[in-house]
C-alpha cells in the first residue's frame, strides 16, 4: 500500500462528517411545477368524474385516499362477483333429502354405521337362509 492514501478508520470518518453536514443543509426549495395540480374538491366528486389527477405521485396520500374512498362509496362497486367462489351466502339452503344422503357411500358408512351394519347381518342372513334348503335337497349319490 502506498503511504500517500488516508487511513481507513479516517476516510471513514471524514465521510460520515460529510454525510451528517449534508443532511443538516437545508432543503432546496420547492419548484413551481413541485407544486400538486389544481384538483377539484373531494365533496363534489361524483363515481363519472375523472379521478387520474388524484393519481399523480405528487398529490399526498391523505387526499388520494379520500378521493378513493369517495369512489369506491358508489353502490356500483359494492356488488359482488357472482363467479366468485367466496362471495356468496351459501349456508342457505334446502337440506340434503334423508333418501339421497343414505345413497351417499360417505355418508353410509359414517353416519348410518349402525344401520349399515344391521342391513348387512339381515342380508347375510337372508342369504344364509337361501343357501340352507340346497344343502337338504337329499344324500348326494356315489357310483361306485
Amino acid at each position: 500500500m502506498a503511504q500517500d492514501e488516508e487511513a481507513f478508520l479516517a476516510r471513514w470518518s471524514r465521510l460520515k462528517r460529510d454525510e451528517a453536514q449534508e443532511k443538516a443543509a437545508p432543503p432546496a426549495e420547492k419548484k413551481p411545477d413541485d407544486a400538486p395540480p389544481a384538483l377539484p374538491p373531494v365533496d363534489e366528486l361524483t363515481p363519472e368524474a375523472d379521478f387520474s389527477p388524484f393519481m399523480q405521485p405528487k398529490v399526498g396520500d391523505a387526499l388520494r385516499r379520500a378521493a378513493l374512498k369517495k369512489l369506491f362509496a358508489d353502490p356500483h362497486f359494492n356488488v359482488a362477483d357472482p363467479f366468485e367462489a367466496y362471495s356468496g351466502d351459501w349456508t342457505g339452503g334446502e337440506p340434503i333429502p334423508e333418501e339421497l344422503l343414505k345413497a351417499l357411500n360417505q355418508a353410509r358408512t359414517v353416519l348410518f354405521r349402525e344401520e349399515e351394519e344391521h342391513r348387512k347381518k339381515e342380508e347375510a342372513e337372508q342369504a344364509a337362509a337361501e343357501e340352507k334348503p340346497k344343502e337338504d335337497d337329499g344324500p348326494a349319490r356315489q357310483d361306485a
